[in-house]
């Protein structure tokens, strides 16, 4: 499959890329575990079909370090027993601020309720943060059509 649209290549969408790649540079300086930051990328990549963030985060994810069950169970990370209660809530956070429309009133307040029960006001902004910011890479790469499998880990920085 070739893309729609290179968005290295092109000067508007690589600029657009660049500050979005600066700005999700920022949230780790949060506090907010790289674990949790890779489960939920990987989440909302998956809910929203996007096999090139799929892709890009498992294998960031493994060479991190991370246990491939645990990534493999992510998409069922309720029936799941390998994630900490802290991971779950940011877990149900990720996937209701990704599926925003299902919900008429947005992101429920025991959701938020949970994740603030495990992370403090710096590590919240960062999943909040993180959330749209993986939201906004998945349409870029699906609008466009970008191709899935040949990323390498850390190939972005």
């Amino acid at each position: 499959m070739d893309a729609r649209l290179n968005l290295f290549d092109n000067p508007v969408a690589a600029k657009a890329m660049k500050h979005l790649h600066s700005a999700a540079m920022a949230l780790e300086e949060s506090g907010l575990p790289e674990t949790t930051q890779q489960l939920v990328t990987l989440r909302a990549s998956q809910i929203n079909g996007c096999g090139a963030c799929v892709d890009m985060h498992t294998k960031d994810a493994l060479a991190a370090g991370e246990n491939p069950v645990r990534l493999t169970m992510v998409a069922a990370w309720r029936e799941a027993t390998v994630f900490t209660e802290a991971e779950r809530a940011a877990l149900e956070l990720a996937e209701q601020g990704t599926r925003i429309a299902d919900a008429a009133g947005g992101v429920s307040d025991d959701a938020w309720a949970g994740a603030a029960k495990h992370y403090d006001e710096a590590q919240l902004a960062a999943l909040v943060c993180g959330i749209a910011f993986i939201n906004t890479a998945n349409r870029l790469n699906v609008i466009t059509q970008q191709p899935a499998g040949g990323y390498q880990p850390g190939q972005w920085g």
